[in-house]
């Protein structure tokens, strides 16, 4: 495309919107800095904006700072097959943005969905990347049961990813009011939330995702009302569909991850996440991360930032850059 393409107008100052062919789909990725590559991969539902202020910092830090919308969102291509979307088409397409980028490797950051993204990167191809860190989703090795079947097998069935199961469901309703969607997600998985009661882990039977959700009356203090203005142009443009078949695949990844069961990360490694992430309130995260002394053998650090939830990296953004910048000057 042409310089001229509305979808390469960066809203950032000193962040540029490129596009490349990578693993068979058009990428949009924004960029700033130059220097050893750090690739950022975001989670559902966001962007590569969710990272604006670090690539900025890793940037001025004397990096390359590259973050993509990742498959299935933005300006990004979406395939139309359900099955396109396995963690294993998000390493492929990480490892190919890698080489489109003219580099051989990178440290690879994700967070939310990211995180399994950028977990199973290192996994799966530590030569490429030579470190990583997580946010929010603790690293746990590929397992011997399907996360959707242990779901039925606890009698649970009205939770969220249960919900996103079914084409189109979901979308119908998040589609309805995208800038509404988007403020009530935002704020009901962040650090403001402080009603327990309130959220959209399990869902009231028979209802939709932003039934026991609230809507603010004013953002949180880490969104403007223009940042939120960005996403609700993007998913307008681009919808849910591709961010939701991520999680229509967890059991085809699942079936798929069986060479690597029990598999540790040998690069260096880091974890950063929000005391009030309701992800650390899944029944496994803390197994998950107590094991870390097996699964992430090289761990340079676990920090868990008080009172934040689990948009981290804009909720504490400046202690997250922090955090990152001293990791990455010292692999």
């Amino acid at each position: 495309m042409s310089a001229a393409d509305p979808l390469l107008v960066s809203p950032v100052p000193g962040i540029a919107l490129k596009r490349v062919e990578a693993n068979g789909i058009s990428m949009r990725y924004a960029e700033a800095g130059s220097g050893p590559l750090v690739l950022f991969c975001h989670g559902w539902p966001e962007s590569w904006y969710s990272w604006r202020q670090q690539i900025q910092a890793v940037a001025a830090a004397g990096f390359r700072a590259v973050a993509p919308d990742m498959r299935g969102y933005g300006g990004t291509d979406a395939p139309a097959e359900l099955e396109r979307y396995t963690i294993f088409h998000m390493v492929g397409d990480m490892v190919e943005l890698v080489k489109a980028l003219g580099e051989t490797q990178a440290v690879v950051i994700g967070h939310d969905w990211g995180a399994p993204v950028a977990w199973h990167c290192a996994l799966l191809r530590p030569d490429v990347f030579r470190a990583v860190s997580g946010m929010s989703v603790p690293y746990s090795p590929p397992g011997y049961v399907d996360f959707l079947d242990s779901l039925k097998k606890l009698g649970i069935s009205t939770f969220y990813i249960q919900y996103f199961q079914a084409p189109g469901v979901a979308e119908a309703e998040l589609e309805k009011d995208v800038r509404k969607s988007l403020r009530r997600i935002y704020f009901a998985a962040g650090g403001e939330q402080r009603d327990p009661t309130k959220g959209f882990g399990l869902l009231n039977p028979g209802g939709g995702l932003l039934d026991n959700t609230v809507d603010p009356e004013t953002l949180p203090p880490w969104m403007s009302e223009a940042e939120l203005d960005y996403y609700t142009v993007e998913f307008t443009r681009a919808g849910f569909r591709g961010g939701l078949n991520w999680y229509r695949n967890m059991t085809r990844t699942w079936s798929l991850s069986g060479p690597w069961r029990g598999q540790p990360i040998t690069v260096p490694a880091l974890f950063i996440a929000g005391s009030r992430d309701g992800v650390l309130r899944f029944p496994a995260a803390k197994a998950q991360m107590d094991a870390y002394p097996k699964t992430l053998p090289r761990l340079r650090g676990k920090h868990i930032l008080d009172g934040a939830g689990h948009w981290i990296q804009q909720e504490r953004a400046e202690a997250v850059n922090g955090l990152l910048v001293e990791f990455l000057k010292g692999l």
